[in-house]
């Protein structure tokens, strides 16, 4: 007989949480938007610092077609895009203030 508990069913839940905040960026991403309510693709790039235009492109692609940012583009020259959240994206931001107090408490 062993002691080893039988593995738990994987939790399907946090599954598709993880696959959709998977990228490096998409959460500090969504923090960003939620703290100044619209951000412009260039505000992003110069909070984020270290990332690159194509990198932060895919981000955003993938963020707004899993549902939690909208994207407005201004017919303008030259074009200007801006992002926010969506309910969806509004609907997170508890969950992004308590990651930023938790690790405020235990990462510093």
């Amino acid at each position: 007989m062993s002691n080893m508990k039988a593995p738990l069913p994987q939790c399907a839940a946090m599954v598709r949480v993880q696959n959709i905040l998977s990228g490096k960026w998409k959460i500090t991403i969504l923090w960003y938007i939620a703290e100044y309510e619209v951000q412009r693709f260039g505000e992003l790039r110069r909070r984020l610092g270290d990332i690159t235009q194509s990198t932060l492109t895919k981000q955003l692609r993938e963020l707004e077609q899993d549902g939690f940012i909208s994207r407005y583009i201004y017919q303008e020259v030259p074009p200007k895009v801006e992002y926010s959240l969506t309910d969806l994206g509004k609907s997170f931001i508890p969950i992004l203030r308590d990651m930023k107090k938790w690790s405020d408490t235990h990462l510093m």
